[in-house]
């Protein structure tokens, strides 16, 4: 009966010491990076043409898709889940407001680093805002 104790309670153990090992960056950064980043997975619909890609989610939040974006174009419409790193920088080229030279208009949009896309349904739930 010892012996089945020890057992139970080796596993039990070497289990709650796997599980912590799971998540070691919790509180700690990588890289002493400026910009907010995690990886995540944020599925919505897919919109873009020419290599310029967003996609909205369910709350109405739109991620600008930046990396490989060449499988995207098949997908523009339909609902996709894509895997990858996501930040929230003010990536503003001057701190300035009111500058009109900028080329985008797209102030602190979220972005997404794409690393997956997998296809989720031909049409969009989250299509209307």
């Amino acid at each position: 009966m010892t012996r089945i104790l020890t057992l139970v309670f080796a596993l039990l153990l070497s289990a709650a010491w796997l599980q912590a090992q799971q998540y070691p960056q919790t509180g700690s950064s990588q890289s002493g990076s400026s910009t907010s980043e995690q990886a995540s997975t944020v599925q919505g619909c897919l919109q873009g043409s020419n290599g310029n890609f967003t996609l909205t989610d369910s709350a109405g939040t739109t991620y600008q898709i930046q990396g490989d974006t060449s499988k995207l174009t098949e997908h523009v419409g339909h609902e996709v889940r894509i895997t990858g790193t996501t930040s929230t920088s003010s990536s503003a080229s001057g701190s300035t407001p009111g500058q009109t030279g900028s080329t985008t208009s797209t102030p602190q949009q979220p972005t997404i680093q794409l690393q997956d896309v997998k296809h989720i349904s031909k049409t969009c739930k989250s299509a209307n805002k």
